[in-house]
């Protein structure tokens, strides 16, 4: 299921969102034009690798050195590969700019970073021994997920379902997708824990770290409802 865009309309420019995007792309695409010596190092020193901070010997030993966890905020502007950057940019595009729309840019944008950082910590709590970066805005971006399940829960969601590339598309409410899409991660994070000791591929702690951090946060985020008009979290404005 690939979501093409929600029916949820947005009322302000989501310059935050977009700067977001403009960012993430342009230092991933940046990278690609460094020698691998000189980029492979930089992801290594600004890419969240747990066990940095699990055993700062290590970390020593291998060059990197105690950095007082910033690589915990830069690592979340950081992307593996070009699908990986696209998929998180796809989904900050269409879910993004509604939720900073019920925010306003600036709380929007402490609500992104402070979703990344606790997904950041999550990763690192459930596996510390990870030897290699951990990189990406996934962390966020499920935070900002969480804020839109709840905030729109009953908005559309048109899907494009790839079945021998046809072009198959249906509409289901956010709820239903964004539903599915935790079951995914809390099966692919426990499971990892379970049956391979932690160690994963995918940052699937991270994802849920950020998904629990923006259901927990969202509503302190939320602009004041203006006239006395009283707005609740579902609600949501109809043009």
């Amino acid at each position: 299921m690939i979501p093409i865009r929600d029916t949820a309309p947005c009322l302000t420019r989501p310059v935050v969102t977009w700067g977001l995007i403009v960012v993430c792309s342009g230092i991933f695409v940046w990278l690609q034009f460094l020698p691998y010596a000189v980029s492979n190092p930089l992801i290594a020193r600004f890419g969240m690798v747990p066990l940095r901070y699990s055993d700062p010997a290590w970390a020593e030993r291998v060059g990197l050195p105690f950095d007082a966890y910033l690589s915990f905020l830069t690592n979340l502007f950081l992307h593996g590969n070009w699908f990986h950057l696209i998929v998180n940019m796809w989904f900050l595009w269409i879910f993004g700019d509604n939720v900073e729309d019920r925010m306003g840019h600036w709380s929007f944008l402490v609500f992104y970073l402070l979703c990344g950082l606790i997904a950041t910590g999550l990763q690192w709590y459930f596996d510390p021994r990870l030897e290699i970066p951990v990189v990406g805005a996934s962390g966020p971006i499920a935070g900002v997920l969480a804020a839109y399940f709840f905030l729109y829960p009953l908005e559309r969601v048109i899907l494009w379902l790839p079945i021998f590339l046809l072009p198959i598309v249906v509409s289901v409410p956010a709820i239903a997708f964004l539903g599915v899409w935790v079951i995914i991660q809390l099966n692919e994070a426990t499971t990892s824990l379970l049956f391979e000791g932690g160690a994963a591929k995918m940052a699937w702690w991270a994802h849920l770290g950020g998904f629990i951090a923006g259901f927990l946060l969202y509503r302190f985020f939320l602009k004041k409802p203006q006239g006395g008009i009283k707005m609740d979290d579902s609600s949501s404005f109809k043009i």
